[in-house]
């Protein structure tokens, strides 16, 4: 798989699994800028500014435990089994959300949207890194993980007019942008069938018959359709077949085996999450709340920081191919967090305006977006095969768990309080904590730049592995 040069065959990859991550960027988009009108009692939903950031700590913890959940199945019975029922998970989920009238009911629904959306990081990651070449694995890991922010732009873009109550009611413009999600993931569904199971996971859990079968199968479509002459596969491995790995295995493996990988995963995830999740659950709250801007303007302001954030994967992605994991993870968070620290002082000294904050985050985020996106790369990439899905979703759960479900309801509370002072400690919590993720991986993080995977991390099935 490494080998093949690229074709159309790895666009329908990307197109058929990287799409979730538009899907995760409308679905916290749509709850950040209806935040101002939900909590408007013509809404039919009424909800208080700090019941909005628990709704949103409620969707990241549901995206937390079926991260674990689903992870844990992803491993065990397949990637395109799991990667075809999160998704389902989640279209249910979202549809369901759109006839909320009460919280309770409202927090339920986000719970499960988040599960599968969860469920997939798990299954996505594990396949798209499976199948793609280990030459450009970090420039297309971040650019799928950037494509986040066009769900955000999306998001943005369709709620101005839904928000505008001179063309839709105040209770119903903001249900029709959850039918959105929905619509957006029938589509990706029907794609996503023709995507193959994962040749790497069927070879190590007995089916190799199966696994030469897919593999003979895309050798054929990526010479047909790039007309060049396939090179010889070079190398062999190993290994003894089993059914499933016992989660025992898995925690003697994180924290035994790559004790250093681990902290190095955790330290990227919560630091990532933290901010992300702090701000633009509640941007739109901050941006009513100290500037007055009207609740249908909001997502304006949205759409400019959603491309900032886009662009930082697209036009760093190469670099992390290039010069390294280690030098471009380490300076991306290191950078962001510094600038968010500028941010936040001129924040506290009162000198911003909507506009000039939003350029602000602009700038902030065009290197946090990369380094957020390599946080999901490095964890699929330095832990064994059989234990990928399930590493992927204990580092988002753990990660984002901390700093997901804390950073959302911490900032709620904080733009409920008024307080600019306030607000500006929790960009310093955020800052400090990007900084500190950024210094973990330069002295601790393991260069995987155009290794291959069982390179980096041999298979814990692996013969040599096993006499270790």
């Amino acid at each position: 798989m490494d080998r093949l040069p690229w074709a159309r065959w790895h666009w329908l990859v990307l197109i058929g699994l990287g799409t979730v991550w538009i899907l995760d960027g409308l679905e916290v988009t749509i709850v950040g800028v209806i935040g101002p009108r939900i909590t408007d009692p013509s809404s039919g939903l009424g909800l208080s500014d700090s019941e909005v950031g628990v709704a949103a700590g409620v969707y990241v913890a549901g995206a937390c435990l079926g991260a674990l959940f689903f992870g844990h199945l992803t491993d065990r019975f397949g990637r395109k089994k799991l990667f075809l029922v999160t998704l389902a998970v989640y279209l249910a989920a979202t549809v369901a959300t759109a006839f909320a009238h009460d919280a309770w009911y409202f927090y339920l629904c986000r719970f499960f949207t988040g599960a599968g959306i969860g469920g997939e990081y798990a299954a996505i990651n594990s396949a798209i890194d499976e199948l793609i070449p280990a030459r450009v694995r970090g420039t297309v890991d971040l650019v799928v993980n950037g494509s986040f922010w066009l769900g955000t732009a999306l998001g943005a873009l369709i709620a101005i007019p839904a928000l505008d109550t001179g063309l839709l009611p105040a209770d119903l413009g903001w249900r029709l942008l959850f039918g959105l999600g929905a619509i957006l993931g029938v589509a990706i569904l029907l794609v996503r069938r023709t995507v193959p199971e994962s040749p790497r996971w069927l070879f190590i859990h007995g089916r190799e018959r199966e696994a030469e079968e897919i593999v003979r199968e895309i050798e054929t479509k990526v010479r047909d359709e790039s007309g060049k002459t396939l090179e010889p596969a070079h190398g062999e491995i190993r290994i003894t077949q089993r059914e499933h790995t016992p989660l025992t295995e898995v925690a003697a493996t994180l924290l035994r085996r790559y004790p250093k990988r681990t902290v190095v995963g955790l330290s990227l995830f919560v630091g990532q999450a933290f901010l992300y999740n702090s701000i633009f659950f509640t941007y739109a709250l901050v941006l009513s709340t100290f500037f007055k801007v009207p609740d249908g303007s909001t997502p304006w302001y949205l759409i400019p920081i959603a491309i900032g954030n886009f662009l930082g994967p697209v036009l760093l992605g190469r670099f992390f191919d290039t010069i390294g994991r280690r030098t471009m993870i380490a300076g991306s968070y290191a950078l962001s967090g510094l600038l968010l620290l500028g941010t936040a002082a001129l924040f506290n000294a009162q000198v911003l305006s909507p506009v000039t904050l939003t350029i602000c985050w602009m700038v902030v985020f065009f290197f946090a977006s990369a380094g957020a996106s390599s946080a999901y790369l490095t964890v699929s990439e330095i832990f064994p095969m059989e234990t990928r899905a399930l590493a992927i979703a204990l580092f988002y759960a753990v990660g984002t768990g901390l700093g997901g479900i804390i950073g959302p309801v911490l900032f709620g509370r904080l733009v409920e309080s008024e307080s600019v002072g306030n607000v500006v400690v929790g960009y310093v919590i955020g800052a400090v904590l990007m900084i500190a993720a950024g210094l973990v991986q330069w002295f601790m993080g393991v260069e995987a730049a155009r290794r291959s995977l069982e390179d980096i991390a041999a298979p814990l099935s692996a013969e040599q592995h096993q006499m270790a």
